[in-house]
């Protein structure tokens, strides 16, 4: 699993994110959520990574 930062370019990644729940409901919100880690989870396609990355999502942050 890879903890360093590896996207081309973050910042246009989150300002996407945050343009693509605009003016969504906390529901519809949610969904796009839902859809989108599947559609993330299915690019990754390796269960162990996969595995990984939920037990350190689960993690509280230092």
């Amino acid at each position: 699993m890879k903890t360093a930062l590896n996207l081309q370019d973050a910042d246009a990644f989150y300002e996407q994110l945050l343009d693509a729940h605009q003016g969504l409901s906390s529901e519809a919100s949610e969904l796009l959520n839902a859809r989108l880690i599947l559609l993330l989870a299915n690019q990754v396609g390796d269960a162990k990574v996969l595995k990984e990355c939920i037990e350190a999502a689960r993690q509280k942050p230092e």
